[in-house]
């Protein structure tokens, strides 16, 4: 009953995205690693700009990272662009550019995991395997009265042997799509629109007036401050900039010079003594400093500063702008470039 209620309402009440439009497990792919952490209308417009620039696997596998960042610039989670594209190159020259049809071996892509291949499994090759995400979670917590923490690890198991349970197996990728429409447009975490619910009479949730309580989710998020001070380096009407390579936020995208300590520093309590003595020796013009609101992340909030410092492009600032990775970047080309949100607003702030 279950099954056959959310398939009926979905297949009248589903909405028109491309990617349901055509069997392309491609584009099945793509779509769901895009919509990872972000809702349809943020993502949309980015699964079209991957699909113009990239309408093959293979063509996604001969872009380079910076191309492939720059597109997803404004996304956030960098590490999700990173591995789909690993992911590319390792489809074409293990399977000829065609996904595997199995959610054994989808699994073993990088970047795919349990939900990711259920839903390729599914949708693009009929697996009768159960996608298992917050909406999920959502729409049979609160029908079915599942008390479990969704926070908790071990709760993935416990919903997806009761989704195996439920699910179409004529119909599996129909019974997926249909569990994540309902609980993105009917079974919403704030506010659900019960009386338009094909499954209002059986719903727990809903005879005992417990929506707010269901899913259960505990979770303890320990976020950390951090304080980045940028030094904006302007040399011959060029910036510098530098790429991102340690293991951290942003990596391979595109900053100004960095520094990271336990406040935001000035122009005169730069602890980089190396830097000072360069500056020193260097004709230079401090035109301003500005702080933009601080910036919220997930698991952190970064307060920074952006320090605009006009400098000779002399011999030994080069050299020390070689060694620190830094290279000098028309606006324009700044503009082509993969940068942190972060960087976008600055340059944004000051673009007059």
């Amino acid at each position: 009953m279950f099954a056959s209620k959310i398939i009926n309402w979905y297949q009248k009440n589903k909405r028109p995205l491309p990617w349901r439009e055509i069997n392309n497990t491609y584009f099945i792919w793509l779509s769901e690693i895009i919509l990872q952490q972000t809702r349809v209308a943020q993502g949309l417009p980015y699964y079209e700009r991957f699909i113009d620039a990239f309408p093959t696997i293979e063509k996604l596998a001969l872009a380079s990272e910076q191309e492939v960042l720059a597109l997803w610039q404004g996304l956030g989670y960098y590490s999700r662009a990173r591995n789909l594209h690993k992911c590319a190159k390792e489809v074409v020259n293990r399977y000829g550019g065609t996904l595997p049809s199995s959610y054994g071996q989808l699994l073993k892509l990088p970047g795919i995991g349990p939900y990711t291949a259920a839903a390729i499994a599914s949708l693009g090759f009929n697996e009768p395997v159960p996608v298992v995400d917050g909406n999920v979670y959502r729409v049979l917590a609160r029908v079915f009265g599942i008390k479990e923490n969704i926070a908790d690890s071990k709760s993935f198991g416990l919903f997806f042997e009761r989704s195996k349970e439920l699910i179409d197996k004529e119909k599996p990728g129909d019974y997926n799509q249909a569990v994540m429409e309902l609980g993105a447009t009917i079974c919403l975490p704030q506010n659900p629109t019960c009386m338009e619910c094909p499954l209002e009479a059986m719903c727990y949730a809903n005879e005992r007036k417990m929506q707010a309580e269901l899913p259960v989710k505990v979770k303890r998020i320990r976020k950390r401050d951090r304080f980045l001070t940028y030094l904006v380096f302007e040399a011959g009407d060029r910036l510098a900039l530098r790429k991102r390579e340690e293991n951290d936020i942003w990596k391979g995208l595109f900053e100004f010079y960095k520094l990271e300590g336990d406040e935001l520093y000035s122009i005169d309590t730069l602890p980089d003594i190396e830097l000072m003595s360069v500056l020193l020796k260097t004709k230079t013009t401090i035109k301003e400093e500005v702080r933009l609101p601080k910036h919220l992340l997930s698991h952190q909030t970064i307060f920074n500063s952006f320090i605009y410092v006009c400098v000779q492009p002399t011999q030994e600032m080069l050299s020390w702008m070689q060694q620190n990775n830094l290279a000098l970047y028309s606006r324009k080309e700044i503009e082509m470039l993969p940068k942190p949100v972060l960087i976008t607003r600055y340059l944004n702030s000051v673009s007059k």
